[in-house]
C-alpha cells in the first residue's frame, strides 16, 4: 500500500499536481499574514468580507460564553440549540421558505441529494458541477447523466429519453472556477416542461446577487420557485461556517427524517448560528458592498483583456485567467508570491486538463489600488518569456 501511495505521489508531482497548504496567521482579509509574510490575497471566498466583520465576531462571543464550545449531539437528539432555531427563522424570513441547516456545504449536498432520489430515478447533472454535488449524486445511486457545461438542448435530449420516475437536475448557481451563472431560466422551463425538480447549489450566489442577496433565483426573478430546492452556504459570503437548503415545506419535512448528513451529525456549536444571524442580517443591507464588489468584477475585466492568457468573461467574483498547462500556472503564481501577491494556481482535477488557471476571488474589501497592483503585476510577468 506505501508503494502504491509513493509512486501515486510522485506522478502528482511529476504532473505539478502536488499540494502543499500554507499556514494563515491573520484574520481572512485582503491584506494578510501567511507563512510569515505580508501578502495581497485574491484566494479567499469572503465575497462581502464578512469574515473579520466585527458585529458577527462579537456575537459569536458573546454567545460562547453562554452556550459552551460544543452542543453535544445530532439536532434530531438534543444538539438544537436556540441560536439553531433563531437562524432557521431568520432564514425563513429573508429567503421566504422554510430551511433545515448543516454543518458545512459538502455534508448538505451528500445528504440532501440521496435523501431526494434513489434507484428508480435518475439525475442530470452539468459537467462543471462542483465536487460535492457529483459526490452527491453518486450517493444517491439514481442513474446518472451529465450534459456539457450550459448546453440546455442536449439536456433537454437527456430528459425527453429518460422514462425515470422521479428527475433531479443539479446544477450550481455560480460555477466555482468559471465564476459564470447557470442558465436558470431555461432550467425551469425544463423542468415543467418535462416533470422534473432543481437542486440548486448556491454556495457562490447567495448573498453576492439577486434583491437582498437572495441568490441566483433572485437574480432571475424566479426566487422560490416550486421546483426549486435551494441550497445556501456560509463560507463564502456570509464569511462564516455552514449550510442550509431552502425548499417547500413538505421538502423540508422530509429532508429532516432523511438527510443522513443532518440526523447523524453532530450540530455546529451554537455561537456559530448566533454568528450567523448577525450575518444575515449584514448581508440583507449590503447593497453598498454588493455595487463595489461589482464595480471591482468591472475594473478586472476591462484591465486584463490585454493579457496573453485568457480572462475568463465573468460576471461574479470569481475571475478566472486560464494559462493552459500545470507548469505555466504554477509558475505564474509563484512569481505573483515573488512580488507579495497571493493567487491560487487551479490544476486538474478540479480544471479540466489543459485549462489550468489563476483563480481570483475578488471581494467587497478590496480596494481598486488593490487591483492596480494585481493588474500592474500580471502585466509586468506577461512580458517576461520565463513565465
Amino acid at each position: 500500500m506505501f508503494e502504491r501511495f509513493q509512486d501515486g505521489l510522485a506522478q502528482l508531482t511529476q504532473e505539478h499536481r502536488r499540494r502543499t497548504r500554507r499556514i494563515l496567521q491573520s484574520p481572512q482579509a485582503p491584506h494578510l499574514v501567511v507563512d510569515g509574510e505580508e501578502k495581497l490575497s485574491f484566494c479567499s471566498n469572503d465575497y462581502l468580507g464578512l469574515a473579520n466583520h466585527p458585529e458577527i465576531v462579537n456575537a459569536m462571543r458573546d454567545s460562547l460564553v453562554h452556550t459552551g464550545a460544543g452542543t453535544g449531539a445530532s439536532h434530531l437528539v438534543s444538539g438544537h440549540h436556540a441560536w439553531h432555531e433563531a437562524l432557521e427563522k431568520g432564514l425563513l424570513d429573508w429567503l421566504g421558505r422554510p430551511c433545515l441547516t448543516f454543518a458545512t456545504g459538502y455534508t448538505a449536498s451528500i445528504g440532501i441529494i440521496p435523501a431526494l432520489v434513489d434507484r428508480a430515478d435518475a439525475i442530470f447533472m452539468d459537467k462543471l458541477n462542483h465536487a460535492s454535488l457529483n459526490d452527491g449524486c453518486q450517493l444517491s445511486r439514481a442513474t446518472l447523466h451529465r450534459f456539457r457545461h450550459n448546453d440546455m438542448v442536449q439536456l433537454a435530449q437527456l430528459l425527453e429519453k429518460s422514462d425515470a420516475r422521479q428527475k433531479l437536475i443539479v446544477v450550481d448557481g455560480i460555477f466555482s472556477m468559471d465564476g459564470d451563472i447557470t442558465p436558470l431560466p431555461a432550467l425551469i422551463h425544463l423542468a415543467e416542461r418535462f416533470d422534473a425538480w432543481i437542486y440548486l447549489d448556491d454556495a457562490h450566489g447567495i448573498g453576492v446577487i439577486g434583491e437582498e442577496g437572495k441568490g441566483t433565483a433572485s437574480h432571475f426573478g424566479l426566487h422560490n420557485h416550486p421546483r426549486l430546492i435551494q441550497l445556501v452556504t456560509f463560507g463564502k459570503a456570509a464569511g462564516s461556517q455552514g449550510a442550509a437548503v431552502c425548499a417547500e415545506p413538505v421538502v423540508i419535512d422530509w429532508l429532516m427524517h432523511h438527510a443522513r448528513s443532518h440526523i447523524f451529525t453532530t450540530a455546529a456549536p451554537a455561537s456559530l448560528a448566533a454568528g450567523l444571524c448577525t450575518s444575515i442580517q449584514i448581508m440583507r443591507a449590503s447593497d453598498d458592498r454588493r455595487a463595489h464588489l461589482r464595480q471591482l468584477i468591472q475594473y478586472w475585466q476591462k484591465g486584463s483583456q490585454h493579457l496573453p492568457w485568457t480572462s475568463l468573461p465573468s460576471e461574479t467574483p470569481i475571475q478566472g485567467l486560464v494559462v493552459g498547462e500545470n507548469a505555466a500556472a504554477m509558475s505564474l503564481a509563484s512569481a505573483l508570491w515573488e512580488k507579495g501577491i497571493w493567487v491560487p494556481a487551479i490544476r486538474p482535477p478540479t480544471v479540466p486538463v489543459g485549462t489550468a488557471r489563476l483563480r481570483i476571488s475578488l471581494s467587497a474589501s478590496h480596494q481598486i489600488e488593490d487591483l492596480d497592483l494585481l493588474l500592474d503585476r500580471i502585466h509586468q510577468l506577461a512580458t517576461n518569456q520565463s513565465v
